[in-house]
């Protein structure tokens, strides 16, 4: 409990302290803060008062415009950091609780505040680590036969983006010109996307780097990843259909990126975290049931803390374990499912191979408001629970080969889908390509974006008696604008 007053439904109690960069009218200086209920706790002005054995001699981390020197600072930082801020924060401590003119210094309403990109980015990195979302948009490409390419399963496939166009919360997003082949029969064109996307996805920040040449092992890449933040990997489908062959996205995607301005410590989303996929395969059943008549063969268990079920199988076209929902009668479950496997099956390379649950229960969802909505319409639930990579994985293989990371660096998870319909993480799966319209209400259908929507992502974790989220990941389409 703080002695900051946090409303129920708030994204920001005592127990998630995400940080933050901000500035004011009265100060345009962009400093790091940190979030608690609809406050900002300025740490530029309290900075005297972290005197722990790390931060005592690092107190200037506070005064910089970016947290990356605070990301570089390591795992011990950043849990003294923590432990110091909810205990001055609590309604028990008087240190700023009675302390007036330091509490009218050091707290600024988040209302009256312009967020910044949390972090200098040098480098962003986006991965393809979604099983769903793989298979989904491998049907619609190659065909149910070739869906996943023979790589997949075997390794985090990931490409390299470009860290400038990367954008806080709020910027809106211009409509690209770009090259494309609508018709296959006739030459390229060019002129403004029409095929316009939004890809749900989350992303982390890098804490310390490794030397190039210098692999950071599995069992030490926890130690390496500061926080995370929601993202919307904007996509420009027409663009990047025809570019992609032979060496993957380049304008289709590089036109912008959004992220939510406030990083939530991996240590605030542990008490969230959920088996593996290798781990839940390792565990005895804790429920067990055969689904006959719809998949005869097949046993399911569920775990009730992470909401997943895992199948087993003994029909060769089923076998292995698939992740999701868990449905309150077996034989309800859809035979879809039998194709959204989560378990890495075949199993990883021991490099990749890790104990440590690293999957986490956040519910996130997409909504979409266009020009005359009142209010907007969601369009996808899913939950971050469903990625195949783990974080862990992603950042050992991103290094493997030596390759040097640095703190501030920012690596997406790939687009986020379940393995229902409604809980695909793109307008490209939501549509299925375009041959379906997704409804909004009141009339208004899409299949991708209109100049004037706005796309409004939002992650919402949930403990016990209370809640933590994310704030928003937003973002409005302008229109285009064409070269003179």
């Amino acid at each position: 409990m703080s002695f900051v007053p946090v409303a129920e439904d708030s994204d920001f109690p005592i127990h998630n302290l995400p940080y933050g960069v901000f500035s004011t009218t009265g100060n345009s200086r962009p400093r790091i803060g940190v979030a608690i209920g609809d406050q900002i706790l300025d740490l530029s002005v309290i900075k005297h008062l972290f005197t722990g054995p790390v931060l005592s001699k690092h107190q200037d981390v506070f005064d910089q415009p970016t947290l990356n020197s605070f990301m570089g600072l390591g795992q011990a930082a950043w849990k003294e950091a923590r432990a110091f801020l909810q205990n001055l924060l609590s309604a028990s401590q008087a240190r700023l609780r009675d302390d007036t003119e330091l509490r009218k210094r050091a707290f600024t309403s988040q209302a009256s505040a312009t967020m910044h990109l949390p972090a200098s980015i040098g480098d962003y990195t986006d991965f393809y680590s979604s099983r769903q979302h793989a298979t989904n948009v491998g049907v619609m490409f190659r065909g149910k036969e070739t869906a996943l390419m023979p790589n997949w399963l075997h390794l985090p496939v990931a490409y390299h983006g470009r860290a400038s166009s990367v954008v806080v919360s709020g910027t809106p997003i211009r409509r690209p010109m770009g090259q494309m082949r609508p018709d296959d029969s006739k030459p390229p064109v060019y002129g403004a996307c029409k095929l316009l996307d939004m890809e749900l996805e989350m992303a982390f920040f890098v804490g310390p780097g490794n030397r190039l040449g210098e692999p950071i092992p599995i069992s030490k890449a926890h130690e390496h990843i500061f926080g995370m933040v929601l993202m919307n990997d904007w996509s420009a489908r027409d663009i990047q259909k025809w570019e992609y062959v032979p060496l993957g996205p380049f304008l289709g995607k590089s036109f912008g990126t959004t992220i939510s301005p406030w990083v939530v410590p991996m240590d605030a989303l542990m008490p969230f975290a959920v088996p593996n996929p290798e781990q839940l395969l390792s565990q005895s059943p804790a429920h067990m049931t055969t689904l006959s008549p719809h998949c005869p063969g097949t046993q399911c268990w569920s775990l009730e803390r992470s909401g997943l079920f895992i199948l087993r199988s003994s029909v060769p076209e089923h076998r292995g374990s698939a992740a999701g929902p868990a449905w309150a009668s077996s034989a309800r479950l859809p035979m879809t499912l039998c194709s959204a496997l989560l378990s890495q099956d075949p199993k990883p390379l021991p490099y990749l191979r890790h104990d440590q649950p690293y999957m986490f229960d956040i519910n996130l969802s997409v909504a979409l408001k266009g020009e005359g909505m009142s209010q907007a319409a969601t369009i996808c639930r899913s939950n971050f629970k469903y990625i195949y990579w783990t974080m862990l994985q992603q950042l050992t293989h991103h290094s493997v080969n030596g390759c040097n990371l640095q703190p501030g660096d920012l690596l997406g998870s790939g687009t986020i889908s379940g393995p229902e319909p409604e809980s695909f993480g793109s307008m490209l799966e939501l549509s299925w390509r375009g041959t379906k319209a997704i409804e909004l209400g009141n009339g208004q259908t899409r299949k991708f974006l209109l100049d004037g929507d706005e796309v409004i992502i939002t992650g919402i974790c949930k403990g016990d008696g209370w809640r933590g989220g994310f704030g928003q990941c937003t973002g409005k389409v302008l229109p285009a604008l064409s070269p003179a």
